[in-house]
């Protein structure tokens, strides 16, 4: 009696799973028709029935992170430097940076990982090639290490812990992740299920529906059995994204303090970028290893703003001596993925050019754009909210009240401020906020008062203008006590159902 009453209550996956509980999971997936989760969810109802046992063990899974793709096709940072010392023998260090094409970061691990193995000597600012020819064509341990990726970590032989030891510290070369193996059991009563015609059973009805009720087809047939006391899984409803309900708020606390939005678009001109902010032409920021540059070519504004910008550079404005260099209309032209959302505070300014009452608080939220390399707070993708007041009498007192303000309109209590150089504000300020969760101040706030070589040209006189650009990305970290601010783009489904914005 007890068989026939489980057997009545198995439902149409559970009864799809039954034939195959002697494969892997992923054979059950296949030979079933379904996907992952519905597998494991019959499993787990027939474990509730004792039909099967199910064990869990977790294994640690090493894996080559963004970086370690990379340099899979590559090859690590020091085997690149070591290929290009192998032909040149001799190399200033700022050469040997241009030529491998390495990031900064790779330049310096790089650096250090050839210098630990003794194949390199560094003096006067040289690099010189100390290694044997059998040992630039001998593979490293951790090259040996990356190629053989995925690895288990538990049975790792000697050499390889121990590059695995050297790779974990670099950034994204590696990844370690937590792996769920299951493993079935069928029970003495699920044996005795098997042996069942389990084809009767599909006869069962699931649900009353008004078709069965309205043509009479229920008669004569049983109903499944329904199991009242297994656990059902969670259902979450619905809602906007942590990161857009942190944005709206934000809006809410810049508009209840008086600011209007400036809205504008992802793609700007180097104009409106950098030229306009007061950033000379040859500046790190400006090459293609800091900004995603697009090939095409803008269209620069109104001729008289762009001669007035050109001659701030060259010559200066208001008694200052500007750049001193010969300003390129090309530079300028250059189309690229914003920065930061300064350019559209510069863009608002040179709207109020030709009002009589140049006078307001405007703001920005939304995404900018550069070529980083990507570890826990930096990223090449980065929120930014941007703000000015322009006002006679604004001064730098009122600035650091206006960040004060929002910073405690947004949780944060603890907060610093330190005197910074911006090319485009005098004076200038890094503010930070305290990061809880990694015990370490937090640089978020970057602000100033615009200099004249700024405002003269765009407002057409030198009017004080306080403004700042907060990492927005950086305040989400601390608010939802985030550890990697990578974990803002990963839409984790467990991480969106806990994570709860408290601010409202």
């Amino acid at each position: 009696m007890y068989i026939k009453e489980v057997l009545e209550s198995l439902s149409p996956n559970e009864r799809r799973v039954l034939p195959y509980l002697k494969e892997h999971i992923k054979t059950i997936e296949e030979k079933s028709g379904l996907d992952e989760t519905s597998v494991l969810r019959a499993l787990s109802f027939l474990s509730n029935k004792k039909i099967v046992k199910t064990r869990e063990k977790i294994q640690k899974i090493i894996d080559p992170d963004v970086n370690g793709v990379l340099y899979k096709k590559k090859g690590l940072p020091e085997r690149q430097l070591l290929n290009l010392l192998a032909e040149k023998k001799s190399l200033s260090l700022e050469e040997a940076r241009k030529q491998s094409k390495l990031s900064e970061n790779e330049f310096k691990a790089a650096l250090g990982a050839l210098k630990k193995k003794a194949l390199i000597n560094i003096s006067n600012n040289k690099i010189m090639l100390e290694a044997k020819p059998e040992e630039i064509s001998k593979k490293s341990l951790e090259e040996l290490f990356l190629e053989s990726l995925p690895l288990e970590l538990e049975n790792l032989k000697d050499e390889q812990k121990f590059a695995f030891e050297n790779l974990k510290n670099r950034k994204n070369i590696i990844l370690l992740e937590e792996k769920k193996e299951i493993s079935i059991e069928i029970t003495d009563l699920g044996k005795e299920i098997l042996s069942q015609d389990l084809g009767k059973q599909a006869e069962l009805i699931e649900k009353l529906t008004p078709e069965i009720i309205k043509n009479e087809s229920w008669k004569g047939k049983k109903f499944r059995r329904y199991d009242i006391l297994s656990s059902l899984p969670k259902i979450s409803g619905g809602k906007r994204h942590f990161v857009n309900q942190a944005i709206d708020y934000a809006r809410e606390v810049w508009t209840e303090m008086g600011f209007q939005e400036m809205p504008g678009n992802l793609i700007v001109s180097g104009f409106w970028n950098f030229d306009a902010l007061f950033t000379p032409q040859d500046h790190p920021a400006r090459e293609i290893h800091d900004t995603f540059f697009i090939n095409k070519e803008s269209k620069l504004p109104d001729k008289k703003i762009v001669q007035v910008v050109k001659q701030a550079h060259e010559k200066g404005v208001e008694g200052s001596k500007g750049w001193q260099y010969e300003w390129q209309e090309k530079e300028a032209k250059k189309t690229l993925l914003r920065t930061h959302t300064t350019c559209l505070s510069a863009q608002t300014l040179a709207k109020l050019r030709n009002l009589k009452d140049k006078r307001g608080k405007y703001f920005a939220i939304g995404a900018n754009f550069r070529n980083e390399t990507i570890d826990w707070k930096h990223g090449f993708e980065l929120l930014q909210t941007d703000g000015i007041v322009i006002d006679e009498n604004a001064n730098f007192r009122h600035l650091l009240g206006y960040l004060t303000e929002f910073a405690k309109k947004m949780g944060f209590k603890k907060l610093r401020f330190r005197p910074h150089y911006f090319p485009y504000t005098e004076p200038s300020v890094e503010g930070d906020i305290w990061n809880e969760e990694r015990k370490q101040w937090l640089e978020v706030f970057a602000a100033g008062i615009f200099r004249p070589e700024v405002t003269a040209p765009l407002l057409g006189k030198p009017i004080p203008v306080l403004a700042w650009g907060p990492g927005f990305g950086r305040m989400l970290m601390s608010l939802f006590n985030i550890k990697d601010i990578r974990d803002l783009y990963k839409n984790d489904l467990t991480q969106l159902r806990e994570i709860k914005f408290l601010m409202k």
